[in-house]
C-alpha cells in the first residue's frame, strides 16, 4: 500500500487505509449475517486482498458464534487499523460458559460438541491474537497484517 492510499486518522495519529472507517457493533445471534457482512466491507476497504477478507470474516464469526454460544448471548465487535495491522476486537460481558446455552437445553442430547477448535482456528488464520479475561468478561483480539511488502 502506497503513502497516497493512506490517511492519517488512527488511534495516536497513525496512518490507516484510505476510504477506512472503524466498526463498532453490537451483536447477538440474530445479527451474526449482518456482522458478517460489514465485517467483510470493512476489511475490504482496509485494502485486504479478496483471501485476506475471507480470512477476517471468519475469525469474526468464530469469535461472535463463540460470544453467543459459551458466553453471555451477545457482544460487540470493534474493527479498527493502523499503519500496519488491522484488528478485529470481539467482547462480552460475562464470565466464561456462565451462560453455555448446551448445558441448559432441554429434550434430546445435543449433537456432540468438541470444544476449542474455534480459537485454534482463529489462532491459525490471524497474524495474532490475544485473550484477556477480567472480571467483567472476555475480550478476544485478533490481528492481520495489511501488507506483505
Amino acid at each position: 500500500m502506497t503513502a497516497e492510499e493512506r490517511q492519517q486518522g488512527g488511534p495516536g495519529g497513525d496512518v490507516v487505509p484510505a476510504g477506512f472507517t472503524p466498526l463498532d457493533q453490537a451483536f447477538d445471534a440474530g445479527t451474526l449475517y449482518a456482522l458478517r457482512a460489514a465485517v467483510a466491507a470493512h476489511a475490504a476497504a482496509a485494502g485486504l486482498d479478496r483471501r485476506r477478507v475471507y480470512d477476517v470474516t471468519a475469525v469474526a464469526h468464530e469469535l461472535a458464534a463463540n460470544v453467543v454460544v459459551h458466553g453471555a448471548g451477545d457482544g460487540r465487535l470493534r474493527l479498527w487499523a493502523d499503519s500496519e495491522f488491522l484488528y478485529c476486537q470481539v467482547s462480552d460481558d460475562c464470565q466464561p460458559g456462565a451462560t453455555d446455552k448446551a448445558a441448559v437445553t432441554d429434550g434430546p442430547a445435543p449433537w456432540r460438541a468438541e470444544h476449542g477448535h474455534g480459537l485454534w482456528l482463529v489462532g491459525q488464520i490471524a497474524d495474532h491474537v490475544g485473550v484477556a479475561h477480567g472480571p467483567h468478561g472476555t475480550t478476544t483480539t485478533a490481528s492481520f497484517l495489511l501488507s506483505l511488502s
